[in-house]
């Protein structure tokens, strides 16, 4: 890990090998050894442990453990090390293997894998005492939890099954607005003209269709997802294709689920790490991807990426929606890297996504 003589370990986001560290340091401290490529290059996966429980409804713990609050609000408890069902429409809450022991210095984020969004299963971390999702207060000691809720599909999980990732930062690392107009000047970020710089770096969606597609619609009543089993569902059992019609539009229906893709081929430099920002009510009523860590190494030239689509999850909300082709959907946030990542994405790490276009999850063929 980097240090400054004067100011001490680097701000930004940690690498892997810091990571690494971390966890040699006992600041992460697994219940079993990391799985081989459970170390993404700025982030780590985190592992479901042996219980889930379904419980009556979401919550946040505030003064409380998270214990507390299901024995509280628990219907029934499961077994994961024999692998369990987790049904659409319900809230479980599921104990992780990984517990933190962060330094005052250094704090955390969660987010949905990519592979978890594209299955439109919503999941977010908690902590003892937090009182917001998927943030880990600096100095947080404690253990972890994911809370889970399949919308679409229902999902087979078990002891292992890895659904949410977490990135550690020091310090502020986040780029404003020159800064990152600045990078994209000296990188480019994105293949538009003229990028639009507001919050992050403007994303828009792509309807003009990918090989005669614009996108998928996620089926109603289907069989389950094994989150274990890549490549093991038949694609037409659980999605509909969205032909090209050479309208450049699309209409969302209200709860209904959406595969689509940005306009844009994205680039994440090996110093930077890139997160897609959560819905902003300014662009309309619908939500753009649940899956939001984009590693260093996406889409990037030196890793094998020549730009990759952000291939985006949409949902509307109560309302139909109208989107058109090149309607900006949502924002990249670009923070600083602590140190570059000794493998990029792309270069291995269970790169998935690079170089992508419209892309399920890796659990379809």
């Amino acid at each position: 890990m980097q240090t400054n003589a004067q100011t001490g370990p680097s701000a930004g986001i940690l690498a892997a090998q810091g990571i690494a560290a971390l966890t040699r340091a006992g600041v992460i401290r697994p219940d079993t050894p990391y799985a081989p490529d459970q170390i993404q290059p700025a982030s780590l996966d985190l592992r479901l442990g042996a219980r889930v429980f379904r419980v009556r409804t979401s919550f946040l713990p505030g003064a409380r453990t998270v214990q507390a609050c299901i024995q509280a609000f628990v219907l029934h408890e499961m077994d994961l090390t024999q692998g369990a069902v987790l049904e659409t429409g319900c809230v479980y809450i599921a104990e992780l293997q990984e517990h933190l022991a962060l330094p005052g210095d250094l704090a955390a984020s969660a987010n949905p894998k990519s592979s978890t969004g594209r299955i439109d299963v919503f999941t977010r971390v908690i902590t003892d005492r937090g009182t917001a999702f998927d943030q880990v207060e600096a100095g947080y000691h404690g253990p972890l939890y994911a809370e889970i809720s399949p919308r679409t599909f229902p999902v087979k999980v078990r002891t292992g099954s890895r659904l949410s990732q977490i990135r550690f930062r020091r310090g502020e690392p986040r780029l404003n607005d020159g800064e990152l107009a600045a990078l994209h000047a000296k990188t480019p970020l994105v293949d538009a003209a003229n990028p639009s710089f507001q919050g992050g770096i403007a994303v828009s969606i792509d309807l003009s269709g990918f090989d005669g597609l614009i996108g998928y619609r996620a089926k109603r009543h289907t069989g389950l997802v094994d989150v274990d089993r890549p490549g093991a569902h038949r694609t037409a059992e659980f999605w509909e294709p969205l032909a090209a019609d050479g309208s450049g539009a699309l209409i969302l229906d209200p709860g209904q689920f959406y595969i689509l893709a940005s306009k844009e081929s994205v680039q994440v430099p090996p110093d930077h790490a890139a997160e897609m920002v959560p819905f902003d009510p300014l662009v309309g009523e619908f939500r753009v991807h649940y899956a939001g860590f984009f590693d260093p190494g996406f889409g990037f030239a030196g890793a094998g990426g020549a730009g990759a689509r952000a291939v985006l999850e949409v949902r509307s909300r109560d309302v139909p929606f109208l989107l058109e082709d090149g309607q900006i959907v949502g924002r990249l946030v670009y923070e600083r890297m602590a140190e570059v990542p000794a493998t990029l994405y792309g270069a291995g790490a269970g790169s998935n996504y690079q170089a992508q276009g419209l892309k399920l999850s890796k659990h379809f063929a």
